[in-house]
């Protein structure tokens, strides 16, 4: 047994993807529970501070702030529980959102890491899923139901609805 550290590597998911501007604008979608509930949910509760509280999908994913700064980056850590559970049996993993002027646009960059393996198809189509009903409401498109988009998802991430990863 050695006294050195090892070096390790982790498995992450990365998304580019450009909205309509101002980034003020795509912070809201990030940040206010009203706009939030546009492409996340109707009950999701973000407390607008480092050290906030994040509750998703009625509890199912929680979380905490760990950089808020307006207009340009929001990260949380992130993870999954079952109804009545207060110990996950998951890593805790962190979700950040970076914000860049870009011309008219703003190219946001979602960035989720580390992912099980187990996980990673599932994990990229629910995140394409979520930035697709995203950039609709951002653009004022009619925002399909979310199962259209992970129909869509699904076939391109090779990902069978009937038997998702556990």
């Amino acid at each position: 047994m050695s006294s050195r550290g090892e070096s390790l590597r982790v498995l992450a998911v990365r998304f580019v993807r450009h909205l309509p501007g101002p980034t003020q604008r795509v912070w809201e979608y990030l940040t206010d529970c009203r706009k939030l509930s546009a492409w996340f949910g109707a009950d999701g509760r973000i407390e607008p501070r480092e050290g906030g509280a994040i509750r998703f999908m009625q509890g199912h994913v929680r979380g905490v702030v760990t950089q808020w700064k307006p207009q340009r980056r929001l990260a949380y850590t992130w993870n999954i529980f079952g109804p009545d559970e207060t110990d996950s049996p998951y890593p805790e993993s962190y979700l950040t959102f970076d914000l860049e002027p870009d011309g008219s646009q703003v190219r946001l960059t979602l960035t989720h890491l580390p992912i099980l393996e187990r996980f990673e198809k599932q994990n990229m189509m629910g995140w394409h899923t979520f930035l697709d009903i995203l950039g609709a409401a951002a653009r004022g498109e009619p925002v399909e139901a979310r199962s259209a988009y992970m129909q869509r998802n699904a076939a391109l991430y090779e990902v069978d609805l009937a038997n998702l990863q556990r």
